[in-house]
């Protein structure tokens, strides 16, 4: 999925209405796996000034960037800070580990070409999943407007959830930033292989 459904996801889940550091943290856990895919494509594209296609066609598949993926998007680190939030009884870190696990598992189920390992450091495996939140061919035609769906309701429920106007704002702007990266990564994607239709 896109990294803003995570985050509302996460915060959906693992939020609480009138407790807005539980409700941060729920929406950083949500953001936190996909930080190192941001700072490296956004250093290579406005930093190095290397295009589009080389960055997300070459580099996102290269051994460097996706050993960095195994580290943020593992089930096996993620799990174990939810173990010891558990352990302490850290709400925050429930919620903060509980909505990283939260991105992962809908990345499992939802990432082919562009899947990551997910079993650092038991295991270098990656899943392809049949399903892509944004490949046509594998039914990203059907899941892309099922998750901006999905998006709207989490928009709604939190809206409803939270009332004091900061809270407002964030969900707000979440909402807003949903489209950005429809548009940067159809961009990408158009030029990095060819596949987003």
């Amino acid at each position: 999925m896109n990294t803003p459904s995570h985050m509302l996801l996460g915060a959906a889940v693992f939020g609480r209405a009138n407790h807005a550091r539980m409700t941060a943290a729920a929406l950083l856990g949500g953001l936190a796996p996909d930080i190192s895919l941001y700072v490296m494509a956004g250093w290579a594209l406005f930093v190095q000034n290397i295009p589009p296609d080389v960055v997300f066609g070459q580099y996102y598949f290269s051994r460097e960037w996706m050993q960095v993926f195994a580290y943020d998007n593992s089930f096996i680190l993620w799990g174990g800070l939810l173990g010891f939030g558990l352990w302490r009884r850290k709400p925050l870190v429930i919620a903060f580990a509980g909505a990283a696990i939260l991105h992962l598992v809908t990345d499992f189920l939802l990432h082919h070409d562009d899947a990551r390992p997910h079993f650092w450091p038991l295991s270098d495996w990656v899943f392809q999943s049949p399903v892509s939140y944004w490949d046509s061919r594998y039914y990203g035609r059907i899941i892309a407007p099922l998750e901006l769906l999905m998006d709207f309701i989490l928009c709604f429920i939190l809206w409803q959830r939270h009332r004091g106007r900061w809270a407002r704002f964030v969900v707000g702007g979440t909402t807003a930033v949903l489209f950005v990266p429809l548009v940067l990564w159809g961009v990408a994607m158009a030029g990095g292989n060819g596949h987003w239709h």
